[in-house]
């Protein structure tokens, strides 16, 4: 680790805190804490690696600030390696090319691993992607399979969690809904717009007989967004039940700690709901700072612009940081701006107008949406000018998060001293 004092803190599943990390951090003779949470694609290791590189420069931010002892945890709660990215400054992706639809080992284990009790599904799963037989009934039972593990599990706390917008407003998510064969294609098409697919499919070659070979491109994509919804869960169960009620504890130990949560993609959903597991009363959050949020752009909106009836999740939780909440976005993150939409969408959705519909695009795309007075900054903006003291911020970090190949584009390009520094300013550390 780049940085002491470090504390590591894990989840599990339902939000359970391991006791002897939540009383070491207790413990921590500081008076500012910088708590990270990793995104759904990070294994422990990974995640480790990601918090060292991304706290490294504050401590010489906060050089000339005496009497700040800034503190630092990583939030580490039960997610899945399961990426083609290559992520920028942690070397090549163990999963070779994105246009190789088959599971590798290290992707067979996380599954089971998550999802114990299904290893002959995930067994199946993977021997369908390897001999991509050209049979409808071999997609819709590639479906099937993938959507068992995006229900697991059945009746627990994950199944039942909220989503970000209101099921009556948002509807079922395609991935999860929609014809294995119909959203293989559409996958298929998305991943060649990233560039992950190279070899453009005619269009013939989505007929039926001898040219469904091509949607097992898609197929993958497919399996890695109905676990996606597992994990987005799990995410929002690990913030609430979890993250929110161990910032109440430090709150009545620790009363002078001022916390700073950050978030990166699934992440930053985490650090998000655990607004809603703050006690009543708790003001020791003091900013709330989300990196390529992977999570509806409307989840703070008080009304919906397609549902004015209706509001986001998190609609008013912005109140509950005594500062602000900035969400830092990127056109470069082709996974927000692509892949995500298009698995969000409802089923039945027309794929060609998914990209123009704003119902689906994430926060880490254009920022916080639909909450008024939300002060929208350039990055540069927000480092000379500051970021207001309160409230709702988008801040455009384009210029610097911008690095990544496809299918995900720059979606984890965030270690960057610039983005430390919009952390530091939200909280004003050392001010």
């Amino acid at each position: 680790m780049s940085v002491e004092p470090y504390r590591e803190i894990t989840f599990d599943k339902d939000g359970d805190v391991d006791a002897r990390q939540r009383d070491r951090l207790a413990e921590l003779d500081v008076t500012d804490l910088v708590m990270f949470a990793h995104g759904w694609n990070n294994s422990p290791s990974i995640a480790a690696q990601l918090y060292s590189a991304f706290f490294a420069p504050f401590p010489g931010l906060l050089a000339t600030s005496p009497g700040v002892r800034l503190g630092y945890a990583g939030v580490v709660w039960p997610s899945m390696k399961f990426t083609d990215e290559p992520v920028p400054d942690f070397g090549p992706s163990v999963f070779g090319p994105p246009t190789e639809p088959g599971l590798d080992k290290a992707t067979r284990d996380a599954l089971v691993e998550l999802f114990p009790g299904y290893r002959a599904t995930v067994e199946r799963l993977a021997r369908l992607l390897d001999e991509q037989p050209e049979s409808e009934a071999a997609f819709a039972e590639f479906g099937v399979l993938a959507r068992q593990l995006a229900e697991v599990p059945a009746g627990g706390l994950e199944s039942g969690f909220t989503d970000d917008l209101p099921q009556a407003e948002q509807g079922p998510p395609a991935v999860l809904y929609e014809d294995a064969l119909t959203m293989c294609r559409k996958f298929t098409l998305a991943l060649e717009e990233t560039g992950a697919v190279t070899e453009k499919p005619a269009v013939q070659s989505f007929s039926v007989g001898g040219g469904l070979k091509k949607a097992w491109k898609g197929a993958k994509e497919l399996l890695r967004q109905t676990t996606y919804y597992a994990m987005k869960r799990r995410a929002g169960t690990v913030g609430e039940l979890g993250l929110g009620p161990l910032l109440g504890q430090l709150a009545r130990s620790s009363p002078e700690v001022r916390i700073h949560l950050v978030g990166h993609s699934q992440g930053a959903r985490l650090v998000s709901f655990a607004l809603r597991g703050l006690p009543d009363g708790v003001q020791n959050v003091k900013s709330l700072t989300l990196l390529q949020g992977a999570f509806s752009h409307y989840v703070f909106a008080p009304s919906l612009p397609h549902s004015t009836h209706s509001g986001g999740a998190l609609r008013s939780m912005e109140h509950r940081v005594d500062g602000p909440v900035v969400a830092c976005y990127s056109r470069h993150d082709i996974a927000l701006g692509v892949i995500y939409p298009l698995a969000s969408s409802l089923a039945g959705d027309d794929a060609s107008a998914v990209g123009l519909d704003k119902r689906w695009w994430a926060m880490g795309h254009d920022g916080i949406q639909a909450v008024g007075q939300t002060s929208r900054l350039t990055l540069e903006q927000a480092l000379r000018d500051g970021i207001p003291g309160s409230g709702c911020v988008s801040v455009d970090t384009a210029s610097v998060v911008r690095r990544g190949g496809p299918p995900a584009g720059a979606h984890s390009d965030i270690c960057h001293e610039e983005l430390a520094r919009v952390v530091v300013a939200a909280g004003r550390i050392g001010r």
